[in-house]
């Protein structure tokens, strides 16, 4: 039998993203239903949207195919992102100087819980 409240993780490593912009879309999220979650993802206008529906989508075939769930019964529990490491580049600038630039990576989870409603 399975358990009520079953948990399920996807997580999404070293991607380019910045922690700020991230957090930003899984506070829309958080708490969510599946399918309000992915409504909300289709309509936002930032490009981090498509990564977190990347990762969202996979906690749910983790759900559907080693636990036996219906995507209709899950739940967005937890999501959150931590930061990863950071890319470090050089712009060259005048007088043989270089500027640093750093690129910001990050990895998000996002924790699902199937939720009965019987």
């Amino acid at each position: 039998m399975i358990n009520q409240n079953t948990k399920i993780k996807a997580t999404g490593r070293y991607l380019r993203l910045s922690v700020t912009k991230a957090n930003r879309i899984l506070d829309q999220i958080r708490g969510k239903s599946y399918q309000e979650a992915k409504l909300i993802l289709q309509f936002l206008p930032y490009r981090s949207c498509l990564e977190i529906a990347k990762i969202l989508d996979s906690a749910v075939a983790n759900a559907e195919n080693n636990k036996g769930l219906q995507k209709q019964t899950l739940k967005i529990e937890t999501a959150f992102v931590n930061q990863g490491p950071k890319m470090k580049r050089f712009q060259p600038r005048a007088q043989g100087r270089a500027f640093p630039i750093h690129k910001p990576t990050c990895h998000i989870t996002i924790g699902l819980v199937s939720r009965n409603d019987k």
